[in-house]
């Protein structure tokens, strides 16, 4: 039997529960995922790349208990491609067995619960409980028009229709998470039925923590360099400014490396793990790297 997931008393508990997975929200991010949780009304979480939206996502997951159900968005995206699809292959080889035992299968016999495959949308409806799922639309803004009106009436009625055999609607409603990275304006009708929380990107001392906590190898000083070196960096124009999984990954790099200390020649040998396009690396030169990663 399925185990309930982690309820919170408030915002604090569940801010705390967060920290244990090592996700470390704000007030204001905590307290909007625990409306989202307490009030089972999907959460739109906007903010630029890298500042922790789909993360925030996972980690309410993980401090809950539940699964994460996860919706990937891209153009092009269908609503049966979130739902479900039927098992071609058991299909086939059922109605193989039937005509080797020369009986005849009906088109009823093979769409049914014992042939489908569920897709995430279909999984976080269906979820039996006692505890909801966490459904998470990641980047929804790379979706089409056609997919996000469908994903405003899933949301509002907490169902979902299969053709063959009828609409499915959810006994334990799933905690809705959304993320956008802005790349285009989503319809004002799915805005006005979420819960809205912009990221923005940290300030260095709350980025140390981050990286501290994700890379807990690292020492305090490298964990410091590596933040302030990071927030120099998003000053500069960059056609990909770095965020907090580049801060992860760069304090990784050093200590693959042995590198304890980030100064212009541990930075030089590093740089593919912040930037990501040749002309990045160009204007970070340009700039100076001894000017850059100064820690003062």
């Amino acid at each position: 039997m399925p185990s309930a997931a982690r309820t919170f008393d408030d915002v604090d508990q569940l801010r705390h529960a967060l920290a244990e997975t090592g996700y470390l929200a704000d007030d204001a991010l905590a307290t909007a995922l625990f409306l989202a949780v307490r009030m089972r009304q999907p959460l739109l979480l906007e903010g630029e790349p890298g500042v922790g939206k789909t993360h925030a996502a996972t980690a309410l997951a993980t401090a809950m208990g539940s699964p994460l159900l996860r919706v990937q968005c891209y153009e092009g995206l269908t609503a049966a491609e979130t739902i479900y699809e039927w098992n071609y292959p058991r299909q086939l080889l059922a109605i193989r067995l039937a005509e080797a035992q020369s009986t005849t299968l009906a088109e009823t016999d093979l769409f049914t619960d014992d042939y489908l495959l569920p897709r995430p949308l279909l999984a976080a409806v269906t979820h039996p409980g006692p505890g909801p799922a966490v459904l998470l639309v990641d980047e929804v803004d790379r979706a089409d028009d056609e997919f996000e009106a469908f994903l405003f009436e899933t949301l509002a009625e907490a169902a979902v229709t299969i053709p063959e055999l009828g609409t499915r609607r959810a006994a334990v409603p799933p905690v809705v998470v959304l993320t956008s990275n802005r790349t285009r304006d989503l319809h004002d009708a799915l805005k006005r039925r979420c819960l809205y929380h912009w990221i923005s990107y940290p300030d260095t001392a709350r980025v140390e923590a981050i990286v501290r906590r994700r890379v807990p190898a690292a020492s305090t000083w490298l964990a410091g360099q590596v933040a302030a070196a990071v927030g120099r960096l998003r000053g500069l124009d960059l056609q990909k400014q770095p965020g907090i999984a580049e801060a992860i990954s760069w304090t990784t790099a050093l200590g693959v490396l042995g590198l304890a200390e980030l100064d212009a020649g541990a930075a030089e040998r590093t740089l593919g793990a912040v930037l990501k396009y040749d002309e990045d690396f160009a204007s970070v030169r340009s700039a100076g790297l001894s000017a850059l990663l100064h820690h003062g």
